[in-house]
């Protein structure tokens, strides 16, 4: 994974190498293998960052697909970008000119947990470059709504003390908390970082540009308990112009399940 002050980059170069490959010994063809090449940049969720996607970038980039995987201002390795004005418009930005720097087009559009509020901000700017949006066990708002409105009762009471002692962010949740299989609740507890607490309390704009997008898919990780994420999945199950899915995994599906879920990516994108 490259680095830098904009944002993290995962590039497939191998994928191209191997669909060459194929080509050339005669198991696909060459204008087969360009088509079903695709474009993914992958959100991660609240104290996260891009180091959780890497299972599944890793074999979507096997698979031949580009991948990109920003890391939001003020998390992960962009930690030391904190500051009071870090907000949910600063990450909706971060995906916004991601998509724009990069020439990106027909893009499948992933966004885990709080990064429903994100993938819906940028859905807003960049509706034409989405060819499909994914919330993975997330939150899917409507205009004006905020994580710290939408949030569980003990989020809003964690939210609650920490504006009171004046701190800028939220402490990590722990992943066992999330569900997150045993064998990488360490790790995971390791990477996590606070959240910004401006980015949860600011509402996002939504006026209809996320329902024009032509795939639309929900993924729900029934392996976390989460009222608000059963209320999402129920709501779109039965929408005709979306996609939904149930996975056994934790709420970070992407840790727990990274096969089942890639596998779920390709067939949305």
């Amino acid at each position: 994974m490259t680095t830098s002050t904009h944002t993290t980059r995962r590039k497939v170069f191998g994928g191209i190498g191997l669909a060459a490959a194929a080509a050339a010994s005669g198991t696909v063809a060459p204008v087969q293998a360009q088509a079903a090449r695709k474009t993914f940049v992958l959100v991660h969720g609240a104290w996260h960052g891009a180091w959780c996607w890497r299972r599944v970038a890793d074999m979507l980039e096997a698979k031949g697909h580009k991948v990109f995987v920003p890391t939001l201002t003020g998390l992960g390795d962009k930690s030391h970008l904190l500051d009071a004005k870090t907000n949910l418009t600063t990450h909706i930005t971060d995906v916004v000119n991601l998509i724009k720097w990069e020439d990106l087009k027909d893009v499948v559009l992933v966004g885990h947990s709080y990064a429903g509020y994100v993938i819906s901000g940028v859905a807003e700017q960049m509706q034409s470059s989405i060819a499909s949006i994914v919330f993975l066990d997330a939150f899917v708002p409507e205009d004006g709504d905020s994580l710290a409105a939408g949030a569980s009762q003990p989020v809003k009471d964690a939210l609650a003390a920490a504006k009171g002692k004046g701190e800028l962010t939220l402490k990590p949740v722990p992943a066992s908390v999330f569900r997150v299989n045993e064998k990488d609740r360490a790790w995971v507890d390791a990477k996590c970082t606070p959240q910004p607490i401006a980015t949860m309390e600011e509402g996002v704009k939504v006026t209809g540009a996320r329902d024009k997008i032509a795939k639309k898919s929900y993924i729900r990780a029934k392996g976390y308990p989460s009222v608000p994420f059963d209320a999402a999945q129920a709501k779109y199950k039965t929408n005709a112009a979306w996609k939904s899915y149930e996975m056994t995994a934790g709420h970070d599906a992407m840790v727990d399940q990274p096969k089942e879920l890639t596998d779920i990516l390709i067939e949305v994108a």
